[in-house]
């Protein structure tokens, strides 16, 4: 038993030569979702709405640069050294979440020292709408027909169109549940009980990093990566050291409230 791949064109709209993807539309729909949000919690958090609308850009420009980069860096690095020219070619797709983490954060930190406003609570404010634009990213990932699982015979399995014959784990869909609402939904009741500054950073870290290790078992890894020790996968191991650092962060922030 299998389920047919439903046939979505991954172009939303297409005006003469313009054409807008729905994975496009994927990040700009959880950004403005996770944008929505912020400015709710903003007063939770001691800031202001308006501090959250000038975040936005910075933000954006984090995601992009740092998840291209990372892409580049952990996934495909000699294929870039010959050709170069392609890293700016964001219209061919490659982004990588771990190295737009690291964006985001380099955004936060120089945000909130030309702002002047404290990068914990900053942090703990993104931490807990990010889970937004997960979601929306692998629901896009799905429809792509991309980032797909490991061959299986569950009667859920799907052949999709670039997978071969056989059903394959739809993992894009665990990513979008475990990532999306599960830890948003957690994020959301940690931060009604009013942490110290930190520890909604931490979970998070936390919180994706079991997310996306427990996934990385049902999912393909890249085909010119495969696995590597042990029969592990490269998205396990950038996402091992966010436990560490989640562990270390909510240790550090409780430490400092005290």
């Amino acid at each position: 038993m299998a389920l047919t791949f439903p046939e979505i064109d991954p172009v939303a709209v297409q005006i003469g030569p313009l054409l807008v993807r729905w994975y496009a539309l994927a990040y700009i729909a959880g950004i403005a979702a996770g944008w929505a949000l912020a400015r709710r919690l903003a007063g939770r958090f001691g800031l202001q709405a308006g501090a959250v609308d000038d975040l936005v850009a910075w933000v954006m420009l984090g995601i992009i640069a740092g998840g291209r980069l990372g892409y580049v860096l952990f996934y495909n690095p000699l294929y870039y050294i010959e050709h170069p020219l392609e890293v700016l070619a964001l219209w061919e797709g490659g982004m990588s979440f771990h190295g737009g983490l690291v964006g985001v954060g380099v955004a936060l930190a120089l945000f909130s020292r030309t702002r002047g406003v404290a990068l914990l609570p900053l942090a703990d404010m993104v931490a807990c709408v990010a889970p937004i634009g997960l979601l929306f990213g692998r629901v896009a990932n799905f429809v792509n027909g991309e980032l797909y699982g490991r061959v299986t015979d569950v009667p859920w399995g799907v052949v999709f169109p670039d997978g071969g014959p056989l059903p394959r784990h739809p993992s894009q869909l665990y990513e979008a549940a475990l990532e999306g609402p599960v830890l948003l939904g957690l994020l959301l009741i940690l931060q009604r009980w009013r942490p110290a500054a930190g520890v909604l950073s931490g979970a998070f870290l936390i919180g994706y990093g079991t997310a996306r290790i427990f996934v990385e078992f049902f999912r393909e890894p890249d085909a010119h990566i495969g696995f590597l020790v042990a029969g592990t996968s490269m998205g396990q191991w950038l996402s091992a050291p966010m436990l560490a650092a989640g562990a270390a962060l909510i240790v550090y922030a409780r430490r400092r409230a005290s």
